[in-house]
């Protein structure tokens, strides 16, 4: 096309036909002071969605208080720790027993920076505007991640409940620490391509590089402490009988208590902007380095659900990710996709499918959380129970209800054990994986 032709200037007479166009519109001016007054949400939103979601499930597991991940991002971790807990409760009786999320949000910081330096020097002989360079300085010592990244640190560092290592203030809003720590690692990021460029030896970009991780773990010890090499296992069960274990790794705990292997769960991706029935992975993001990859098999939407509900119907609950910030409300603990009915609102068009979302930035992977329960009609889901991490003052204590029409749209992974797996799935799995790009949506 002509560039001429796209320099499209608004004139006078644009500006008047847009105008007429308002005025021709039913009841523009009732629908404005509606807008104005109450604000786009709250003048769209669907008064009958309570009935939708109303808080009765036919499956569900047994689960106690949610946790809080506060002001952090840090959900990914709070939900695999969600799920390991909820084991535990179940083996051990203890309904409100939680594990540390500081103790593993200390070594991803560290583990997390240590890979970082050699993503830099992998490619310090590109430009820093280079699209994967710039994707690993846009937020280098970020809280968000993935299922496989709490499994590698689970794998590697073991678990401590939360009485070894409770929250801090930086665990419970890690603003502070997170701007420090993106500096810090941009400012290395420096030394080390200059490095390079200057073609210093190998022995200085590694002595460099050692210094470097040592003041990322001295900042996460002063931040948020350093974790307990060895701790005594002390609780009372819900008939208030009291255990106690003594002089327990980490490592220990979770090998002695926990009856998992996280090698057995697989992340079921539903990304329909890519082919089904194929093993996808994102180096990019791995966090530990000779740790477990992040790993998606990629299939159909009704295969998430049968494995999903499956799991549950076992009495094991299932990580999830999805965007939860689309069609959600935080305080009644609602995520219905026709909550929020804006394309009849404004009279307009906005219906796009889960691939053109994904494909255009209108989806993304921006929380993770837990399946608890499911309501079965006829043996398909009408709606979910969801354990989310923002603490009790949310939904019902703390526990969301999703239509399954919003699991459809809005969930993209889920974690289950590959028993729940086809013979040809479970085969699958042991093809190479295709890389995906830095910035995939599944990022």
């Amino acid at each position: 096309m002509d560039q001429t032709k796209l320099d499209t200037a608004l004139t006078a007479a644009d500006i008047a036909e847009l105008h007429a166009d308002l005025l021709q519109q039913p009841a523009h001016d009732v629908i404005s002071r509606a807008v104005i007054k109450n604000g786009v949400l709250a003048a769209a939103e669907d008064p009958h969605a309570a009935v939708r979601l109303q808080r009765t499930f036919s499956v569900e597991v047994p689960t106690g208080k949610v946790s809080n991940q506060k002001h952090s991002g840090r959900c990914w971790l709070f939900a695999t720790l969600n799920t390991l807990r909820h084991q535990f409760a179940a083996k051990y009786h203890v309904k409100d027993f939680e594990l540390s999320q500081s103790y593993l949000f200390f070594w991803d910081k560290v583990e997390r920076a240590n890979i970082f330096y050699d993503n830099i020097l992998r490619t310090a002989d590109r430009p820093a505007n280079d699209r994967e360079v710039s994707f690993y300085l846009a937020r280098p010592g970020e809280d968000g991640g993935q299922w496989a990244m709490g499994a590698a640190l689970v794998q590697k560092y073991g678990v401590l409940p939360s009485s070894a290592m409770p929250e801090s203030f930086n665990t419970n809003d890690t603003t502070g620490f997170a701007t420090t720590l993106d500096l810090k690692l941009r400012k290395d990021a420096v030394t080390l391509r200059q490095l390079v460029a200057d073609h210093a030896d190998e022995a200085q970009i590694a002595a460099t590089r050692k210094a470097a991780l040592k003041e990322v773990y001295r900042m996460a010890a002063y931040a948020f402490g350093e974790p307990s090499t060895h701790f005594d296992l002390e609780y009372k069960d819900d008939q208030d009988k009291y255990h106690r274990t003594a002089n327990l790794t980490p490592q220990d705990f979770f090998q002695q208590f926990f009856d998992v292997d996280l090698d057995d769960y697989v992340v079921l991706s539903n990304s329909p902007d890519k082919p089904y029935n194929q093993l996808y992975a994102l180096p990019t993001q791995d966090n530990v380095v000779g740790g477990k990859h992040i790993t998606f098999l990629n299939l159909p939407m009704a295969e998430l659900k049968r494995t999903t509900i499956a799991q549950l119907q076992a009495g094991e609950t299932v990580w999830f990710g999805n965007d939860v910030l689309q069609q959600m409300s935080r305080e009644r603990g609602f995520l219905d996709s026709q909550l929020y009915q804006t394309a009849a609102l404004f009279g307009i068009d906005l219906s796009l499918t889960k691939a053109q979302r994904l494909e255009y930035h209108d989806a993304e992977v921006s929380h993770a959380m837990t399946f608890t329960g499911v309501d079965l009609v006829d043996q398909e889901p009408t709606r979910w129970k969801v354990e989310n991490s923002w603490g009790e003052k949310n939904g019902a204590k703390g526990y969301f209800v999703m239509t399954d029409e919003w699991m459809d749209d809005f969930v993209y992974e889920v974690v289950v054990h590959k028993r729940f797996l086809t013979p040809e799935q479970r085969a699958q799995l042991a093809t190479t994986p295709q890389p995906l790009t830095a910035w995939d949506p599944l990022n």
